[in-house]
């Protein structure tokens, strides 16, 4: 396979040539990948991290949360590249909210820093995009996926938020509250993010649905966090969720008003591979 696009004709105006990076044995992109990882203390686990990224990404922006570790030393010696981003305000959507407006990819990857995603995963959710989706949503109850980290308590309230979010927007989740997604940068001139907690998850989520965009579920394993302890609390966060939910049904009637107001989504019965 070559690696720079050929133009097919003599006719035809040759188009710019673009580099493929190679991502799986039978598939090569051009469009650059940005992961972002929000951090706050997670100089012990980001080796594991950043362990399982995969070598073709454009490029790691750590967004830090003021840490009192050495959690940016650390990614800049497993990751000489990384773009290091000081968080100025609170919360997990703040730190992403940052992240994405310092990336400069055209594909933006979001992974939490606590060793609980497999950055080998990747290649699925981007293999997705490049098939047609606009906003891969990773899903640890899709076939295929699975969790070591959720209390019983707290996968009865995701699937009751799931539950509701189906029924009010439209959609046809497996999981709602999950951090591991990919997406076209295009999406965030649609789904303004105005949140800075945990719900920021469940925002995006319903966002893309009222926007039409085209959603595609990626079965996902989520892993125990390797050190430390989360910030999640499953009540508190719970009900900001909720609230988030709630505050989002009075957009529906101006949805109806939209000539696509539905979009196309596919659950994926196995792994893209």
């Amino acid at each position: 396979m070559s690696s720079v696009l050929q133009p097919a004709t003599e006719d035809q105006d040759p188009p710019v040539a673009r580099t493929y990076r190679p991502i799986s044995s039978h598939l090569a992109i051009a469009p650059p990948v940005s992961v972002v990882i929000p951090a706050m203390n997670e100089a012990e686990n980001l080796p594991y991290v950043f362990k399982t990224l995969p070598d073709w990404i454009h490029e790691v922006v750590l967004v830090d949360g003021n840490s009192t570790d050495n959690t940016v030393e650390v990614a800049r010696e497993l990751w000489p590249g990384v773009r290091v981003v000081g968080q100025s305000g609170k919360g997990k959507g703040d730190a992403l909210r940052s992240g994405f407006e310092a990336c400069t990819g055209d594909i933006i990857v979001m992974v939490d820093a606590d060793g609980s995603a497999d950055g080998n995963e990747i290649v699925s959710y981007v293999s997705a995009l490049v098939s047609g989706a606009d906003f891969a949503k990773g899903s640890r109850f899709a076939n295929g996926g699975g969790t070591d980290d959720m209390t019983f308590i707290r996968m009865l309230g995701n699937r009751a938020l799931c539950a509701v979010v189906n029924r009010k927007f439209g959609a046809r989740y497996t999981d709602l509250c999950y951090g591991y997604n990919a997406f076209w940068r295009h999406c965030l001139d649609k789904i303004e993010l105005d949140c800075t907690g945990f719900e920021v998850e469940t925002l995006m989520n319903i966002r893309v649905v009222k926007a039409g965009l085209k959603v595609q579920e990626i079965p996902s394993h989520e892993y125990l966090r390797i050190h430390g302890t989360s910030n999640l609390r499953a009540v508190r966060d719970g009900l900001r969720v909720l609230r988030v939910i709630l505050g989002e049904r009075s957009n529906r009637r101006a949805l109806r008003r939209r000539p696509h107001p539905s979009p196309l989504l596919d659950t994926v019965r196995g792994k893209v591979s």
